[in-house]
């Protein structure tokens, strides 16, 4: 992931050094990356941790990283872009039977969405924008069982619908903002990030 960052981190900067002259509110262009909290797929799991509880699955230990997020719009009016979100999140669970370990879960989410983003402010310095996507997430759950539960290994991959809905996101800075949105689906709750507008 730090390789993806840093990449992302270097194709913003060239293309900020290409055209650093062009109006923001000018730019038919714009590329994100961000990282958020709370995603859709997090809600999903505590759910499942929950009904498995019921029926004796036991998990501890949670690590969710992500949801990482990457963006596209190109703008067919100044309010109006249209493009499309990408996402990853990844997930690891200990399985628990009684006090012991027992072996580990780890789940994989990739997503994609078409999306449109609606930009109430659009000024050279400072963005105000809601922004709506929905697509499909690839889902892949890996299950590794010590000794006995051994064969309860399973590697399975299933695909659901999913979706983003930013209430409100603000951008600060010219050419390249940073920013930060509030709203819910499978960017988050809560995200923060960088923007490229050329």
């Amino acid at each position: 992931m730090k390789k993806f960052f840093l990449l992302a981190a270097v194709a913003m900067l060239t293309v900020t050094n290409v055209s650093a002259q062009s109006d923001s509110r000018d730019s038919k262009h714009e590329i994100a990356v961000s990282y958020g909290s709370l995603s859709n797929s997090d809600w999903l799991n505590i759910f499942e941790n929950v009904i498995g509880a019921i029926f004796g699955e036991s998990y501890e230990d949670d690590t969710f990283f992500g949801p990482i997020g990457l963006e596209y719009f190109y703008h067919l009016k100044p309010w109006l872009g249209v493009g499309a979100i990408a996402t990853y999140g990844q997930l690891t669970q200990d399985a628990i039977k009684g006090d012991d370990k027992v072996g580990k879960k780890s789940n994989y989410y990739f997503t994609a969405m078409p999306a449109v983003k609606f930009d109430w402010l659009r000024g050279n310095v400072v963005g105000l924008y809601s922004k709506l996507g929905a697509g499909v997430t690839m889902r892949r759950e890996i299950r590794e069982f010590d000794g006995d539960r051994a064969e309860y290994n399973t590697d399975k991959t299933d695909f659901h619908f999913n979706w983003q809905v930013s209430l409100i996101g603000i951008e600060v800075g010219k050419s390249l903002r940073g920013f930060a949105e509030g709203g819910f689906g499978e960017q988050g709750v809560l995200m923060l990030g960088l923007r490229y507008k050329f």
